[in-house]
């Protein structure tokens, strides 16, 4: 996909691209204001004063603000260096499949449009995949289990032969 953002600058915006700015938190995928704000080719600060202008279609299923706790764990996913550190001054806003919907109405403009519904596309995709191949992960699942389990069940046999061993070395 391909866009103009800023004076006659061109955006090429793919799936992957999108999908690497995609995170899970709080068991939910969503997307941070920055990561949006530069997709969609504003600040971020023009980004969330958009959001906060029309609060009302933004309840907190569709967007929310990271805590302390949650902005850490962030970080070190993405291992942030210090320089990108200092331009966050406040815990990053996340929006939701349904939030990134809405800021293409608060944002109004073609590229605001035509971002949003590629990243849609992509949560939908993402989704898709997950759904498609829901018995493969269930599977590993299995196996993992069982995996245990055998550890579990070897490792109390070679503590029994090295008690065996212990034992007739006392002996000796």
């Amino acid at each position: 996909m391909e866009f103009k953002t800023k004076m006659n600058e061109l955006t090429i915006i793919d799936n992957q691209t999108i999908q690497n700015k995609i995170y899970t938190i709080r068991d939910v995928q969503v997307m941070v204001d920055r990561d949006l704000a530069l997709l969609y080719g504003v600040e971020t600060r023009r980004l969330n004063e958009q959001v906060k202008r029309n609060i009302d279609r933004f309840p907190e299923e569709f967007m929310f603000q990271m805590t302390s706790e949650e902005f850490e764990n962030w970080k070190s996913q993405i291992v942030i260096s210090n320089k990108e550190i200092m331009g966050l001054r406040k815990l990053p806003f996340v929006f939701t499949e349904q939030g990134v919907s809405m800021l293409s109405g608060v944002l109004k403009s073609d590229v605001a449009i035509q971002t949003s519904i590629a990243i849609i596309k992509t949560f939908v995709s993402m989704r898709n995949f997950l759904l498609n191949n829901i018995n493969i992960y269930q599977k590993i699942e299995s196996i993992e289990k069982r995996q245990i389990a055998y550890e579990i069940k070897t490792d109390s046999k070679i503590d029994v032969i090295l008690d065996a061993i212990e034992d007739k070395s006392i002996e000796a």
